[in-house]
């Protein structure tokens, strides 16, 4: 029972920490920013479908994300792992916050599409917003514990 408990205060301490979470937001703020762009002007511009778009926007972003993320917000972490290695576990555990990210988007912008300005689709950018911040929330978790393992090594 005490190395649940052990366990369980790591965890927390890692995800507690508000330097790490402020770098983290920081990097989606600019991965949101690169994905949101990217899929409002292939969309409202290019002509494209707006939920296929989506999941290759969403895959740019990632890549961007995770190279900032392993430069700063993770840079003293997950060292014992060669690159690829890092990117692979990286994409593997966003899986939730990205499953999360797609079905918040498509249940919104497909099911509950609103007009707000005649013209111009702004539902997409609210229905993109929406999704972005639910899997945030949930790659910070899964990445700080399972991606770079920070529980796993005393802060530096």
């Amino acid at each position: 029972m005490s190395d649940r408990r052990g366990a369980l205060t790591r965890w927390v301490s890692a995800l507690a920490s508000r330097t790490r979470f402020g770098k983290f937001v920081s990097v989606g703020v600019v991965g949101a920013t690169v994905d949101t762009t990217a899929l409002f002007l292939l969309v409202q511009f290019g002509g494209l479908p707006a939920v296929w778009v989506n999941l290759a926007t969403i895959e740019l972003a990632i890549l961007v994300m995770f190279g900032i993320n392993d430069r700063w917000t993770f840079a003293a972490h997950g060292r014992g792992a060669s690159l690829p290695r890092r990117l692979v576990r990286s994409h593997a555990v966003r899986a939730t916050g990205t499953t999360a990210q797609i079905l918040v988007f498509t249940l919104l912008y497909e099911f509950v599409a609103v007009s707000l300005l005649a013209g111009v689709d702004l539902w997409l950018l609210v229905a993109k917003g929406a999704g972005i911040g639910l899997g945030m929330l949930l790659n910070y978790v899964f990445e700080t514990l399972f991606t770079w393992r920070v529980q796993s090594v005393s802060e530096r």
